[in-house]
């Protein structure tokens, strides 16, 4: 079977989109390849077809379980065997499900940079057939990308154990340095990028200057009648603009990295089955979001880099019809975002004592290195040592990029359990304990693999079937666990520290000053283009983040705020107010679609009326329902 019967059979489509082909070629070739397509590119296309057409199963590393779930969803809904292993799995569905990859006819394995680190995946890989690694989401391997995430920057170390497999690596938004970043520390045989154009045709950048955010979000909202995502920069804000919202009488929620698991999975589902029409979110809201009938996407404060707002606003208009990207910005923005990033970077002495504070709120000793994650409140932790929320965030995040530890926002960690003393040993302390055995003999016969790893366990399930009440599980749990016969870990529904390296003495700590300022002088970079990106008015949106991303040769849009203006400084005053009077008189009391405004006024140049009809639009004087518009009045 070759691609286009793969496409057509599993897909529906006659043929490829943009690259698609090139890439897939490539794949098949064993090439090693950076792909980078914009949102809405179809990605997964270019290493899902070449995986059907080949023996074999597809390692695809992906940063977000939301992420992984939705593909391994879609894929057995076409009767295609795909598993994704997550965090929320204990250690024998994970045998199992790494099992099923060797012999069970599997051929799409998804799961995080973090969990391909683990012996036991890196064991099973050995023994699988894997016939492409898939790095999706490929930005995050570089430090000076948008979303660096540490654990990927070993992803390479798979070529010491499946050296002969190519990789494939998937991004939307890349500037040359990460680029280069990518390939280089992903181990390619040769540097080898397949790039689409950056052009989003069908999108409209505008960025607005203007102080009330709040009223010009509400203009946009009923004028653009479609589900809309609206960015904004804190958790408190996402609130915020929900409660306004809503008092406004639209539908809306919020989305940030502080929610479970659960309420962030209920509250995208929503949104992208349109029970929920605008979704208010932060930066968390992002990677994997496939809506195609998103039509506006308003951020209402500075991104901290084109390549976030650029990712960002491409999620509008996916399905390729018209649609809009507002920037509401102005200088006070610019100056907020300064003064966040002074505060991101903290010295490196700072640094060291909350590390050491970390330890003693933690209890850790030197030299230790906790199995587990460790419950953590980072609002109990900063005003227990009387240090702002944001520094502490700030600094642990630091420490997280230099592989010390990882912080995990407010997640919901099931409570789990471990025996640690042996099955003879167990036997013993049950004989001269006639105390705890029943409740011992329970726990054995409902939970197997206890003696080997940690097991996810239910307080209220035991409850029930040793008839006792839930707090007397855990009286007798932590009981147990005091006389060393298990470890015991209650849920958690607070944040969480990991320790990845031995806690050190802060006078060993070695943190790289050099490393740090050059990381904070790009990122004032960052922030400079994008305040250019806001305050530049000699040049169209679209050319200027298309230059960012190295396409020089790009056109004008022809839609952006800055075209829409060049255009209406073209028409002289007396024409313009006269095709507007006109325009009003037919629009006055019915609505007309662009096709019709145009057959009853023959008279004026059609370019020149829709650049009119576009321009009353963006500026609210004119409404538009569905394909038709009617006039609004000033």
């Amino acid at each position: 079977m070759d691609a286009i019967d793969v496409l057509i059979k599993y897909w529906g489509h006659t043929q490829f989109r943009l690259k698609q082909k090139e890439i897939i070629n490539q794949v098949i070739d064993k090439k090693d390849i950076l792909a980078l397509l914009p949102t809405g590119g179809g990605k997964s296309i270019c290493y899902q077809v070449p995986t059907l057409m080949q023996e074999g199963v597809c390692l695809v590393i992906s940063p977000l379980i939301a992420l992984m779930d939705d593909q391994v969803r879609f894929l057995k809904s076409k009767g295609i065997k795909s598993i994704a292993i997550t965090s929320g799995m204990h250690y024998n569905e994970i045998d199992t499900a790494l099992t099923n990859c060797i012999y069970g006819g599997v051929k799409f394995l998804y799961l995080s940079p973090e969990r391909l680190q683990n012996e036991l995946v890196q064991t099973r890989i050995k023994e699988m057939k894997i016939n492409l690694i898939t790095v999706d989401e490929a930005h995050c391997i570089s430090e000076w990308g948008h979303n660096f995430r540490p654990a990927y920057r070993h992803i390479s170390e798979i070529r010491e154990i499946i050296p002969e497999v190519p990789i494939l690596a998937l991004t939307a938004t890349a500037t040359t340095s990460v680029i280069d970043d990518i390939q280089n520390n992903l181990e390619f045989k040769e540097h080898n990028l397949i790039q689409s154009t950056f052009i989003r045709e069908n999108l409209s950048y505008v960025v607005d200057n203007i102080e009330s955010k709040k009223l010009r979000l509400l203009k946009l909202v009923e004028k653009i009648k479609s589900p809309v995502i609206v960015y904004v920069g804190s958790r408190k804000a996402a609130k915020e603009i929900t409660e306004f919202l809503i008092a406004n009488n639209y539908s809306a929620n919020y989305y940030h990295g502080g929610l479970t698991a659960k309420i962030r999975t209920e509250r995208q589902g929503s949104w992208t089955k349109n029970q929920t029409r605008i979704m208010v979110a932060t930066n968390a809201f992002g990677m994997g979001i496939d809506k195609g009938d998103v039509k506006l996407v308003v951020h209402m404060e500075l991104p901290s880099t084109i390549e976030a707002y650029f990712q960002e606003a491409g999620r509008s208009g996916r399905n390729g019809e018209q649609a809009y990207a507002f920037l509401l910005a102005n200088k006070t923005d610019i100056k907020k975002q300064k003064d966040l990033l002074k505060l991101r970077y903290p010295t490196i002495n700072e640094i060291k004592q909350v590390y050491q504070k970390l330890a003693n709120y933690l209890q850790l000793a030197e030299n230790i290195l906790p199995m587990e994650p460790l419950p953590f409140d980072i609002v109990d932790f900063s005003e227990r040592y009387k240090i702002s929320n944001l520094k502490t965030y700030n600094i642990l995040k630091y420490l997280e990029k230099e592989e010390h530890l990882k912080l995990s926002d407010a997640v919901h960690s099931p409570s789990k359990l471990m025996v640690i003393i042996s099955n003879s040993d167990l036997y013993k302390f049950q004989i001269a304990n006639q105390y705890y055995d029943s409740f011992i003999k329970l726990l054995l016969r409902s939970y197997a693999n206890l003696f080997n790893n940690y097991v996810v366990i239910n307080e209220t399930e035991i409850a029930r079937r040793f008839n006792i009440s839930d707090s007397e599980v855990k009286r007798l749990l932590n009981k147990l666990m005091q006389l060393e016969i298990l470890r015991y870990l209650p849920k958690n529904n607070n944040g969480q520290i990991t320790y990845l390296k031995e806690r050190k003495d802060i006078d060993f700590l070695y943190l790289d000053e050099k490393k740090w300022e050059d990381r904070k002088q790009y990122e004032e970079e960052k922030l400079t283009k994008i305040s250019n990106y806001i305050t530049e008015k000699k040049e169209c949106r679209s050319k200027l983040l298309l230059h960012y991303f190295g396409e020089e040769e790009s056109k004008k849009c022809g839609k952006c705020d800055f075209c829409i203006y060049e255009k209406r400084k073209k028409i002289k005053e007396v024409e313009y107010q006269k095709i507007t009077n006109k325009l009003a008189d037919i629009l006055q009391n019915k609505e007309l679609t662009i096709e019709e405004i145009c057959i009853a006024l023959p008279s004026i140049n059609e370019q020149q009326l829709i650049n009119i009809i576009q321009f009353l639009f963006d500026n609210d004087k004119i409404g538009k329902f569905g394909n038709k518009y009617q006039w609004k009045g000033i």
